[in-house]
């Protein structure tokens, strides 16, 4: 009887404990329940509110950007001498109006206005708040070569530019040979040629008889030509690659007053060498 008694005693007490351990756990899921509760609705909140603020702040952004007040009213270039300024500021207008100039896509008339005529590279950026600035560094034409479409403007990289003028005073005779094809020869082949012309130019203007040349021919490189007149006919002169002054002189020396009678001159040795007609 004693032994059962103790038993139920046993079993009561280890119910109490039980019934004291769930509460102690019951009691920290509260308490860690609460913590959490203070720490995360704040938080929460103050998220939901920097986003309001946020979405106002881009509300506001757009509605001010895309205001009158940044609207495209003047547009400034620099560097212009043979570009077209109208064509770059037609560019820049028509890319900047419809967006503001806060808006525009400065890269895209960058490239526009890099393919005109002349316009080497450009740089084009905002003047806030409505206008533009496109500054711009030109090619300049080098040389006049003859084309099978006419005479033709070209820099020093051998960039073909725009149709000659009627005058060009830097350039009074023109290139011919200049080699169209698009061979993988043909672009080192013209440089080649521009170089040779632009030291023509250089050594003829030098001792005043570049004006006397009407054109040059490069189609041979190792064999450069000239075309003069004298007494109103044209002439062919054989020029020494190595000695281009010297080797004109002496030809124009040489026919002076003779045109009518001569047919080419070759000039590349110790002496000129006269063609007459008839011969």
């Amino acid at each position: 009887m004693a032994k059962a008694k103790k038993s139920t005693t046993k079993r009561k007490r280890s119910t109490a404990t039980r019934s004291r351990s769930q509460s102690v756990r019951s009691m920290r899921r509260n308490a860690a329940t609460a913590r959490f509760s203070r720490i995360a609705v704040p938080f929460a909140l103050s998220l939901c509110l920097l986003a309001a603020i946020g979405f106002i702040s881009l509300l506001g952004y757009k509605s001010a950007t895309a205001s009158p007040f940044f609207k495209v009213r003047d547009v400034e270039i620099r560097g212009v001498e043979r570009a077209a300024a109208e064509d770059i500021r037609r560019i820049v207008t028509s890319g900047a109006e419809p967006t503001g100039v806060w808006h525009a896509d400065l890269a895209e008339i960058r490239a526009k206005i890099e393919k005109l005529p002349f316009v080497k590279t450009a740089a084009v950026s905002m003047a806030l708040p409505s206008g533009i600035r496109v500054n711009v560094i030109e090619r300049i034409p080098v040389a006049v070569v003859r084309l099978a479409g006419g005479d033709y403007l070209v820099d020093g990289e051998g960039v073909l530019l725009a149709p000659a003028g009627k005058s060009e005073g830097s350039m009074p005779f023109v290139m011919k040979g200049w080699d169209e094809s698009k061979t993988d020869k043909a672009g080192p082949d013209n440089l080649a040629r521009l170089k040779l012309y632009r030291k023509m130019l250089d050594e003829w203007k030098g001792i005043g008889i570049a004006e006397r040349v009407k054109e040059v021919n490069l189609a041979d490189l190792r064999d450069p030509a000239a075309v003069i007149e004298d007494t109103g006919r044209p002439i062919a002169v054989t020029v020494a690659k190595d000695n281009l002054a010297k080797s004109l002189k002496s030809a124009i020396e040489a026919v002076a007053g003779k045109g009518e009678k001569v047919r080419s001159v070759n000039s590349g040795g110790v002496y000129p060498v006269i063609e007459y007609l008839g011969n």
